[in-house]
């Protein structure tokens, strides 16, 4: 199993676990690998339509009837994410972000300006993130980086977690 599946098997099981009879999901972000994932396991998925979400996070307050958000890997993309947590459209929320390594800096693509991490957070500092914007923890865990390449970095992604993801209701 590649490092892709791997994340998108963990995910799919955590979203089963803690909300397994919600069909109708807000994804944030335009539509990718993951939300065909979820309406291929019957899901209804709506995603955003790429708007800037620190600018326009209103927006979210126009989706109706969602009984889960999704919000994968988009926290550390947003300058101020508070606003997008506490403006959604639902009372579920199943959110992960990388965490932040001590032996690797943040995030930073050389061939997309979009693809960059504002944050990549310690679990305790997400955790803090959302109780503030009103969202109570109920279940997390963390996952480490599967590679098959060969060095000290990639040696210690094996061991060390990369992943943190919770389930959140809505306080």
């Amino acid at each position: 199993m590649d490092a892709l599946q791997y994340r998108y098997s963990n995910t799919l099981n955590f979203i089963r676990k803690n909300a397994p009879e919600a069909k109708h999901v807000m994804d944030l972000g335009t539509p990718n690998a993951f939300s065909k994932i979820m309406q291929d396991n019957g899901y209804q998925v709506d995603n955003t339509q790429g708007e800037d979400l620190d600018f326009q996070f209103e927006t979210l307050k126009s989706y109706q009837n969602i009984e889960l958000v999704t919000a994968l890997e988009i926290c550390e993309h947003l300058l101020n994410p508070l606003q997008v947590l506490q403006n959604l459209p639902a009372d579920r929320l199943v959110a992960s972000v990388p965490l932040s390594l001590w032996f690797a800096k943040a995030y930073r693509s050389k061939t997309d300006k979009w693809d960059r991490h504002f944050h990549e957070f310690e679990d305790w500092q997400f955790d803090w993130l959302l109780e503030k914007a009103g969202w109570e923890i109920k279940d997390s865990m963390k996952w480490k980086s599967i590679t098959k390449e060969i060095g000290i970095r990639p040696m210690l992604r094996r061991i060390t977690p990369r992943y943190y993801m919770v389930y959140a209701e809505r306080k």
